[in-house]
């Protein structure tokens, strides 16, 4: 199967295409996690030239794979919008994925903590155990993320942008933090195209972002 992947739930924009041969084609982060995001300049670019690294075009796509979120509001409109014309002028089935659970799927350990900033002082996540995820996804403060990790018998390894943001009291409340510098802390295409395998081909209509919480901007009534 040749498979186009991509995120944009964090600042930094995730892209990658896996040939049916099984070679993988993952491009450069540009962004920082702390940035500001810039997904609507880089996003259509980095796929294009990661398409023509694995000398696959968009007509030999069988499938796209989509970070759903929860994340960024903005970026998962983006990526998702994207995603959807893509589709729509190639004739190319979509498949969503849980930016959460391509986070997790990057954290090595068996119990898995991936947290993405959400921004108004709390933090996206879930809980992931071997792979399969314990706790439905959550926007918690680092306070009552804190409570609630106190009830597990063992504890978890954190990463994403959110455990960056919130090292310090996390880190007070007990919970380990992969390494500043750890790959773990993005979200891969690789993995979201992974996780793909084992989705179900949908409609583009049928295909949104998981928000969690309501945005935070919102139609004048």
């Amino acid at each position: 199967m040749n498979l186009l992947g991509f995120d944009c739930s964090t600042a930094s924009c995730a892209v990658c295409v896996v040939r049916s041969d099984g070679a993988a084609f993952e491009a450069p982060h540009a962004e920082p996690l702390a940035e500001r995001p810039a997904h609507g300049r880089e996003l259509l670019a980095a796929i294009v030239a990661t398409l023509e690294r694995s000398g696959i075009a968009f007509s030999d796509l069988d499938a796209i794979a989509v970070g759903v979120g929860p994340g960024g509001f903005t970026g998962l409109r983006i990526g998702i919008s994207t995603a959807h014309g893509l589709a729509l002028a190639h004739g190319t089935p979509l498949r969503p994925v849980s930016s959460l659970a391509a986070l997790a799927a990057g954290i090595d350990s068996p119990l898995a903590l991936p947290l993405i900033d959400a921004r108004r002082g709390e933090l996206f996540g879930a809980l992931y155990e071997n792979g399969e995820r314990r706790w439905e996804p959550f926007a918690l403060t680092p306070e009552d993320l804190a409570t609630r990790l106190a009830g597990e018998a063992s504890a978890p390894l954190a990463a994403g942008d959110g455990a960056l943001r919130y090292r310090e009291p996390l880190e007070r409340a007990g919970l380990a933090i992969a390494g500043a510098d750890a790959p773990a802390h993005r979200v891969s295409a690789a993995q979201v195209c992974r996780l793909a395998e084992g989705v179900a081909d949908r409609a583009p209509e049928a295909v949104r972002p998981d928000y969690v919480r309501e945005p935070d901007a919102r139609p004048n009534s």
